[in-house]
């Protein structure tokens, strides 16, 4: 550079956090967000409505733990189309609102085509032009996935999942809008029409009725998880990109959840932890 040129600007920085469904992705923003100065941005591409906090899997107040997050329960009508468009300028809003405030932006979520938009296919901006990124995939073994998914299911039910959806109308919702994609909507919707029919009365029928939808939950979010993982290895290839991958198999393999944490805070939190503090450095 010759003598008095000024230094091209520094790259503000962005951390995302991929993973599957089920890995432990929003905790592992959380431990990140409270101990650097950060924000968590959401990409999920149903958890940007407001409502059905059990089946969408939302954080509860109690886990962010006051960490403040954009792009989560802001949209009201629950058929409006929520396009990787839309989530390009949110998001972008969002990272520079962050950025005045001397915070870092994590970004965060199972819908890995709006990250790809945003960052290889954005039409506002050259992403990776603009913004230093750190990417961080946390991964677990899939038959200890697909375990840890059914057990997620049964937290779900256990944690209110039909109290929330007993009083949607299933005879008018159309499942392929919205947030009435999330799954376990479409999976359930039988169980509930017939708890509103004549079938009430049939106990036996509902009960069957109830396990299978829980069973295709199952199997439809152990699909998803499988086919997200592909995506993200797909994205870890690309030419130039710097993914680190985090292991958390042995975490949801745990004999206890005492084990379980001590191995979370060893494995998968310090890792975490090292990475950031390199990334933010350089």
């Amino acid at each position: 550079m010759a003598a008095g040129q000024a230094q091209p600007a520094a790259k503000k920085k962005v951390l995302f956090i991929l993973g599957a469904t089920a890995t432990g992705k929003s905790r592992l923003s959380i431990d990140m967000a409270t101990r650097f100065p950060a924000e968590v941005i959401n990409s999920d591409k149903i958890q940007i409505y407001k409502g059905l906090d059990v089946i969408t899997n939302k954080l509860t107040h109690h886990d962010m733990r006051g960490v403040p997050h954009h792009l989560l329960s802001v949209i009201s009508n629950p058929n409006a189309d929520y396009t990787k468009t839309d989530f390009c300028l949110l998001a972008l809003h969002a990272i520079q609102s962050i950025h005045s405030s001397n915070r870092l932006p994590i970004i965060v979520g199972g819908s890995n085509s709006h990250i790809e938009a945003l960052v290889d296919h954005n039409p506002y901006i050259d992403f990776k032009q603009e913004y230093d990124s750190c990417f961080v995939w946390i991964d677990a073994d899939e038959p200890i996935l697909f375990s840890r998914v059914s057990a997620r299911v049964d937290e779900m039910v256990d944690s209110g999942l039909l109290s929330e959806l007993c009083d949607l109308d299933f005879s008018s919702i159309d499942c392929d809008k919205g947030i009435y994609r999330s799954i376990g909507v479409p999976e359930l919707r039988s169980y509930f029409l017939a708890e509103k029919s004549d079938l009430a009365e049939d106990e036996s029928r509902l009960q069957e009725l109830l396990r299978r939808g829980i069973d295709s939950m199952k199997k439809n979010t152990c699909d998803l998880a499988a086919k997200q993982a592909v995506r993200i290895k797909k994205f870890a290839a690309a030419p130039g990109r710097d993914v680190v991958r985090i292991d958390a198999s042995r975490v949801f393999d745990s004999a206890s959840a005492e084990e379980a944490e001590r191995i979370w805070e060893e494995s998968v939190r310090r890792k975490g932890e090292a990475i950031v503090e390199i990334f933010l450095k350089d």
